[in-house]
């Protein structure tokens, strides 16, 4: 069992929903993401995204390509991102990690030897924003090939057939985007997120996970009556942005609103138990 389904499944035996928390590998600058990723699990995240910096990040908003031009601006690429897994692993292996991003730096390096690496480094799980999965045979062989879970983007306007295929293609859970645009957009609409993730769950045995738009405790609790994980990006990494140049702040800033994350999410379980 993956480290990725492990995780879901003690949240889901605890009857607790799985936060899933998205940073910038190298933002502000390549020494401060593993001390945020070490902050995330203190504070209650379940599983880490790390984005790949790509400079044409073209499914984020401001707050994500702003990351990835500073981490760029600081060097860091793909190898120096799975340093930082690789360090992070060192005394953390328990918290399952997920590389998300696109498909050209891994182009770049080949796919048999990026899952190699990655594996090797310690991630458990790869998502490819724009990779759609019928396209995607060679990196999931390659991937398969070293136990490493393919993520796949569910979006607000794909039909059920398309649905159908791309959740026979995943592995760990199913990202749902829960807006139309993206990431950082505004207004949720709870309602109908639980339409769409029904139909999901309709078409798959895995954990659904919504993301987008996402930005505090509130919004977390929300979501997490209808999913089973959720999803949380631009509202971690714009903290790091407005302390960039004070790492301790970072980190502060990381920890309170992840907490605050963690206690919305946490919420609802606990309001609705008998």
């Amino acid at each position: 069992m993956s480290r990725i389904a492990h995780r879901f499944e003690q949240r889901r035996a605890e009857q607790r929903k799985t936060l899933v928390t998205y940073i910038t590998g190298g933002d502000p600058h390549p020494g401060a993401t593993v001390p945020v990723m070490k902050t995330l699990v203190a504070a209650g995240a379940d599983i880490i995204e790390v984005g790949m910096p790509f400079s044409d990040p073209m499914a984020d908003g401001p707050v994500i390509q702003s990351a990835c031009d500073r981490a760029l601006e600081n060097g860091t690429g793909l190898a120096g991102v799975l340093e930082m897994v690789r360090e992070f692993r060192r005394e953390d292996q328990d918290t399952p990690v997920v590389l998300m991003g696109y498909l050209n730096p891994i182009e770049q390096i080949g796919y048999q030897t990026f899952a190699r690496e990655a594996a090797a480094a310690g991630v458990d799980g790869v998502l490819t924003v724009d990779l759609p999965p019928e396209e995607g045979n060679e990196l999931v062989a390659a991937l398969a090939e070293h136990d490493l879970d393919p993520i796949w983007l569910i979006a607000p306007t794909t039909r059920m057939e398309r649905i159908r295929a791309i959740c026979d293609h995943a592995r760990g859970f199913v990202y749902y985007v829960s807006l139309k645009g993206v990431t950082g957009a505004a207004t949720l609409d709870v309602d109908s997120v639980a339409d769409h993730v029904e139909s999901i769950r309709a078409a798959t045995q895995l954990p659904v996970g919504v993301g987008f738009g996402v930005r505090n405790g509130t919004d977390a609790g929300r979501l997490g009556q209808v999913a089973d994980a959720v999803v949380v990006g631009s509202a971690i990494v714009s903290r790091i942005a407005e302390h960039a140049g004070d790492d301790a702040a970072v980190c502060s800033a990381v920890e309170e609103i992840t907490r605050d994350l963690r206690e919305g999410l946490d919420r609802p379980a606990v309001e609705t138990s008998p």
